[in-house]
């Protein structure tokens, strides 16, 4: 399959408004002194390898006729066509992030989101082989994508191995309130356990649950301890709690009513 082409008018009708039945046709019309254009294009060129989809390009100043008849006024103006339908797309350059949520609501799948897809399926079966091999892949194609390495964390706590699932938060560079989050249990997780005090039971009981994704018993115990001792452990409980709350994202309905809990203890 050819994910990107140049056309003109002689072929556009077989090239775009046919083949659209078959599939998602992005139709990229550009000139060559247009310095936005040269931004956009190699990142619709690597999206049409990821999202299984055809970039269509269209000099406009070879094909005046086809930029006139579709109301090119300036460039890029990347449109999508699907079914004989040529729809609204956007004009300008848009960042990698803005055409990966554009080609999302499009209902088009990148090889990443199906690829996690399968490891958390094969993981949620039990077939850690499978979810082993398939880690292994996308880690050969997107050696620096945080989706992938915060999966492989969850998976390797799951395993029992939270040296590991350390080990790899590291590789992460982005430092998002997920990133952060695992990283301040499994520190904890880590951290010495010899002589514990009831306290400490509960510390540790919460975040075994944590790293178990069983986030509402783990929060109970942490919620326990910040109300018998704010100071256990530098304010450790408090801490864990917000590492819950960033790993789950502030609209999760249990972040909200343990945020509510912990508000009230504090204040």
């Amino acid at each position: 399959m050819e994910y990107s082409i140049e056309i003109n008018s002689g072929n556009f009708q077989s090239e775009v408004i046919e083949k659209s039945y078959l599939g998602t046709i992005v139709l990229d019309f550009y000139a060559v002194w247009c310095g936005p254009c040269q931004i956009v294009r190699p990142l619709l060129e690597k999206l049409a390898i990821e999202y299984n989809f055809t970039l269509v390009k269209v000099d406009i100043d070879k094909n005046p006729d086809l930029a006139n008849k579709y109301g090119v006024e300036g460039v890029p103006d990347v449109r999508i066509v699907s079914n004989g339908e040529i729809l609204p797309g956007f004009v300008g350059a848009l960042p990698e992030e803005q055409l990966r949520d554009l080609f999302s609501r499009l209902g088009l799948r990148s090889t990443l989101e199906s690829g996690l897809a399968e490891i958390q399926e094969a993981i949620s079966l039990g077939d850690f082989p499978t979810a082993k091999k398939g880690f292994d892949r996308l880690f050969q194609k997107y050696p620096e994508e945080p989706r992938v390495s915060l999966l492989a964390v969850r998976f390797l706590v799951r395993l029992g191995k939270p040296e590991e699932a350390r080990r790899i938060l590291e590789t992460i560079r982005d430092s998002t309130p997920a990133v952060t989050g695992w990283k301040t249990l499994l520190d904890f997780s880590l951290a010495d356990a010899s002589d514990r005090t009831d306290l400490d039971t509960l510390f540790f009981e919460g975040t075994r649950f944590a790293l178990q994704e069983e986030y509402e018993k783990a929060m109970e115990r942490f919620l326990q301890i910040v109300e018998e001792s704010r100071k256990y452990r530098g304010d450790g409980a408090r801490k864990a709690l917000v590492a819950i709350f960033n790993i789950l994202g502030m609209d999760n309905p249990a972040v909200k009513e343990y945020q509510q809990k912990l508000t009230f203890l504090l204040y």
